[in-house]
């Protein structure tokens, strides 16, 4: 039975950028609009955070961003992320405050999932062991090591589990070493699969095309993440949300609304 109550999708940030980041070997020179989403799942065990988004300061200080979002280094422009679109905000709108947020899954430690840590601190905050060692490893730019080097309360997971009845973290390893997707079991209606970026738009999904970056060019595990979700979705009649879908985040119930 699960224990899931009601689903708010949360829009942290929109960012513009080649579509060959999300789809490998197709879309170059397209550039294509994506939210950087969250959601917050509330449960009758509590609260529940899935990615956090960017970290504000390092895309409103100038001198900050200057640093993280060079493009001869980093290579993307940084996200368009307004001050309302922080965490504590959109919390607030709901009568709540940081300290109610029970647990943090970071799918994986990306700067557009994990960098909202710092609004959240306080938290238990849920990774797989393979992503730490990845995020560490100074191996690849998307991850922004101060995002995730605070004095957070670490629960180092290794596989699938179930965070709560109704909840379940999905290994969908590719794009990064760890990456995790979530499975949520609403009230009502069908079993919604947060693919995180395991599949960033429908395309993915469709087409069965690995996201644009892959950790160490892990192009065949991606794909082998892609049919996995498929697979689960078409046996247990579940949805399938990939994550950073602009037309498809049009179609969800907008916040303060939310999804049961």
């Amino acid at each position: 039975m699960t224990q899931v109550l009601k689903m708010w999708p949360l829009l942290t940030a929109t960012h513009h950028y080649d579509k060959s980041i999300s789809t490998r070997h197709r879309g170059q020179g397209q550039v294509i609009e994506a939210p950087i989403l969250a959601y917050l799942i509330e449960t009758k065990h509590g609260r529940i955070l899935y990615d956090v988004g960017c970290d504000y300061g390092k895309i409103a200080d100038q001198q900050q961003r200057d640093r993280y979002y060079d493009s001869k280094i980093f290579g993307l422009e940084a996200p368009n992320m307004q001050e309302g679109q922080r965490l504590h905000h959109h919390l607030e709108r709901l009568g709540l405050t940081s300290a109610d947020v029970d647990l943090v899954f970071l799918g994986h430690l990306h700067f557009d999932h994990a960098g909202g840590l710092c609004e959240v601190c306080g938290a238990e905050v849920h990774v797989q062991s393979d992503e730490l060692e990845a995020a560490n490893s100074g191996l690849d730019p998307a991850y922004f090591p101060d995002d995730f080097s605070g004095d957070y309360r670490w629960k180092v997971m290794s596989g699938e589990y179930d965070l709560v009845p109704g909840v379940r973290a999905l290994s969908s390893p590719g794009h990064t070493a760890g990456h995790m997707s979530l499975w949520v079991e609403l009230p009502h209606g069908a079993p919604v699969i947060l693919c995180g970026d395991a599949a960033d738009l429908e395309e993915n999904l469709r087409d069965e095309i690995a996201p644009g970056i892959c950790w160490q060019d892990s192009e065949e595990q991606a794909l082998a993440s892609i049919r996995k979700l498929k697979h689960l979705a078409e046996q247990e009649k579940a949805q399938l949300w990939p994550n950073h879908d602009i037309a498809f985040w049009q179609t969800l119930r907008q916040f303060p609304d939310f999804h049961d």
